[in-house]
């Protein structure tokens, strides 16, 4: 099966998401699949299967959110130098949301840019991350602060990958699902309510049916200046928790749960998202092991650190938030007061805002 991203202009941007057993990949010219060393060891081989470029070459970088730097990504160029790659040459990034994002960052730089192929390996990168051009790395000031858009060629989405996923990084995965049936989809809510997403003909259907609403939205504004900043529901929490948290604590999907519950809870807080719904949410989290409880230092603290956040401008802040299943609303500066009373309830030593 094939979804369509299809940008406004120019129309040679447009690219197909392929939801299948990996085809043959042709590249013609140079190219660098840029891995890790675990996804490396689990499944080059069967990559290099159906990989062929006239030049073919291998570099691996470390894997997780703490090595998502520029140094990394130094690195890596250094690597395609080395190579001596041309303008006509493609990086292929062939691993999680991290590989992806440095890969499409080093792609989009290495002599001001250069084609790049998504093959993600983890349900959260097939999901989302794969999907829509965002690429970037993290520094002491927050997350994903210094990136740029840079659409992919094609992304090819395989299950097959999955087989060795950690239940941990599955269930991160599952996150991000659920983020996109909170906020447009609220009979594909209630259809993963009732489907257990182990199983591999639901688990495709929920693939599919995430990137068609991803791929919905990435149509309409590829550069998030309306509707795609929808799809940082739970993140504006997120990012601040993995920011204190060294991003090392948790996984990007789990600290998108306990963000959503936060999101659930400041929309409760303004009149919006009844408490039935707020429990569903937690409840349908929760049974994949996800967490939804994080115990804050300072309120006051992390309320600062949302200045932080890409979506902050002029001092102002812009929160997504659910106003039911399946209908989103992004509500602009609340009040303080209102935004530290839900915070409060997380601070350590509290029953984590219940």
């Amino acid at each position: 099966m094939k979804v369509s991203i299809q940008l406004p202009e120019p129309p040679s941007r447009d690219y197909e998401i392929v939801i299948d057993e990996l085809p043959e990949i042709t590249i013609d010219g140079k190219a660098v699949v840029v891995t890790n060393p675990k996804v490396a060891g689990l499944h080059l081989r069967r990559l290099l299967e159906h990989l062929s470029a006239k030049e073919l070459y291998i570099v691996t970088i470390p894997d997780g959110e703490e090595y998502k730097t520029m140094a990394t990504i130094e690195s890596l160029l250094d690597r395609c130098f080395d190579h001596r790659l041309d303008r006509k040459s493609t990086m292929v990034a062939f691993g999680g949301g991290v590989i992806g994002d440095m890969t499409g960052f080093a792609a989009s730089i290495f002599q001001r840019g250069i084609d790049f192929i998504q093959v993600p390996t983890t349900l959260l990168s097939q999901v989302d991350a794969s999907v829509g051009g965002k690429t970037g790395i993290n520094n002491r000031y927050g997350k994903n602060l210094v990136g740029a858009f840079h659409q992919p060629r094609a992304v090819y989405i395989d299950t097959y990958w999955l087989r060795t996923l950690p239940e941990r990084e599955f269930a991160a995965g599952v996150a991000e699902i659920v983020k996109m049936a909170v906020m447009f989809d609220a009979d594909f809510f209630a259809w993963l309510e009732t489907h257990d997403l182990h199983d591999d003909a639901n688990l495709k259907e929920a693939i599919k049916r995430s990137v068609e609403l991803k791929a919905w939205v990435v149509n309409q504004d590829e550069t998030e200046k309306g509707i795609r900043a929808v799809l940082n529901y739970g993140h504006t929490f997120a990012h601040v928790i993995e920011n204190f948290s060294g991003y090392g604590s948790y996984l990007h999907g789990e600290a998108v749960a306990i963000g959503m519950v936060m999101a659930d809870r400041l929309a409760m807080a303004l009149g919006m998202f009844g408490p039935e719904e707020a429990e569903r949410v937690e409840k349908l989290l929760a049974r994949y092991g996800l967490p939804t409880d994080y115990a804050i230092d300072s309120a006051e603290a992390f309320y600062d650190r949302f200045f932080l956040d890409k979506k902050s401008h002029d001092n102002k802040i812009t929160f997504i938030v659910p106003e039911r299943l399946g209908r989103f609303r992004m509500v602009q500066n609340p009040d303080r007061s209102v935004v530290l009373d839900v915070l409060r309830a997380f601070e350590k030593g509290k029953e984590s805002g219940r």
